[in-house]
């Protein structure tokens, strides 16, 4: 146990008293945590203040104890006179952020203990897999840190970093979609993707084919999550895209002599893509991210992140919360995770019952949440007119919403027989 000082609870103390003296000063320890303080009364005192300055209402000592009064345990806090020590207990503000930047350390200090000793306690028996213990642990370590507070900077402090980032090649990664590559210059990193289809026209199918455009590239590893099929199942769409066997052979098992030894190279070419997968159903978005971090940790670089699809995922209700809200704080760490990993979060999702009754779909057909739209950089809604050819179905791809790229729309050839798919050229299209 990390024991505090006089001299810790005397920085405490003369934090809240800068306070006191002049409200503004808070703007100058917008990084404090209500947790930092170790003292239990000057977490009750400094969280007040703060519900105050949340309000737009004046902070002194007069405020102070009157929110203590109504809200939390006044005499427990020491009462009036604890408060005038506190207001007393510094003669200057001109030091508050120094004091507050102390008061945080000790706090990181006494958390990385806590941490260790939790961990050091758990055991692995109480959790239901390896994926789940590690995930607690990540989320321990998580909750550890302290809340980011980035700072206002001007054009002049954040010059250099400018030119920097400037003079780095901006990088794509190519999908193998010759259309859709020269429109938005494939896809790019920190994207939250949302590919969306009505039934059979191929949502998985696409996905997939995307992970082989991009695991070529060899610009990190890809990632795939799926919650519906099996692995082999996938591996079994995926040959038949790339080589040409008929789907319905290779997965039935009846191959000949020739298609067995054709299936046999492109299984070996395969083996030297990033592609790893992972078939088990419910997924969460907290296994994810563990799973991503060590992935990065061991190979460098995540190209893509695909799970197959959102509405399938284990999404924890809260009490009183939505499911439509459960989803969107999702959406929403999916898309933290494609910023912090620098990849493509490339998820699917299902569109409500009511679009299969309309023509073009729009963002409000995404099913059960607003909040897929908002969070998602890009939206592309995969849909069909029944239109069809001597080798497969027209699907129309829709992008309904595009992050800096704007919007557009692509008429494909779905080639269900071998689950691939090719661009359909201007000149052909109807």
């Amino acid at each position: 146990m990390i024991l505090i000082g006089e001299n810790d609870v005397a920085t405490e103390q003369s934090v809240l008293g800068a306070v006191f003296l002049d409200s503004s000063v808070l703007d100058d320890v917008v990084f404090l945590e209500e947790r930092d303080f170790y003292i239990p009364r000057h977490q009750q005192i400094y969280k007040v203040i703060r519900y105050l300055e949340s309000k737009g209402q004046p902070i002194d000592l007069i405020t102070v104890t009157d929110a203590l009064a109504k809200f939390g345990d006044l005499e427990g806090m020491g009462g009036v006179s604890y408060l005038s020590q506190l207001a007393q207990s510094c003669p200057t503000t001109a030091n508050v952020e120094y004091y507050a930047r102390i008061v945080r350390s000790k706090a990181m200090e006494r958390r990385v203990k806590n941490t260790g000793d939790i961990i050091n306690g758990m055991s692995r028996d109480d959790y239901e897999s390896d994926e789940e213990f590690f995930s607690y642990v990540e989320n321990l370590i998580a909750e550890m840190r302290p809340q980011d507070n980035a700072k206002m900077l001007s054009f002049s402090e954040t010059k250099e970093e400018y030119y920097t980032h400037l003079k780095t090649p901006a990088e794509f990664i190519k999908t193998g979609f010759t259309e859709f590559d020269k429109w938005a210059q494939g896809l790019w990193r920190g994207w939250l993707f949302v590919s969306a289809g009505r039934p059979s026209v191929g949502k998985t199918a696409i996905a997939l084919q995307r992970v082989y455009g991009v695991a070529q590239q060899k610009k990190g590893v890809v990632l795939v999550w799926s919650q519906e099929m099996k692995r082999n199942s996938l591996k079994d769409r995926m040959l038949s895209a790339v080589t040409g066997i008929p789907f319905q052979k290779i997965k039935n098992k009846n191959l000949n002599e020739k298609e067995q030894a054709l299936l046999d190279m492109a299984y070996e070419n395969f083996e030297y893509l990033p592609i790893f997968m992972q078939d088990s159903s419910g997924v969460t978005i907290d296994e994810i991210r563990a799973t991503a971090k060590q992935f990065k940790k061991k190979h460098g670089r995540i190209a893509m992140i695909v799970v197959d699809y959102l509405q399938i995922m284990n999404i924890p209700q809260t009490k009183g919360e939505t499911r439509a809200l459960a989803i969107g704080r999702v959406t929403g760490q999916a898309k933290q995770i494609a910023m912090d990993m620098n990849c493509v979060f490339y998820m699917l999702s299902q569109m409500s019952r009511a679009s299969e009754m309309k023509g073009r779909p729009t963002l409000g057909d995404l099913k059960e949440s607003s909040s897929i739209e908002q969070d998602a950089d890009v939206v592309e809604f995969l849909w069909s007119e029944g239109e069809t050819t001597s080798q497969g179905k027209i699907v129309n791809q829709t992008f309904a919403k595009g992050r800096d790229i704007g919007v557009n729309e692509f008429k494909l050839l779905f080639m269900n027989w071998k689950q691939k798919f090719t661009e359909v050229p201007d000149e052909v299209k109807v």
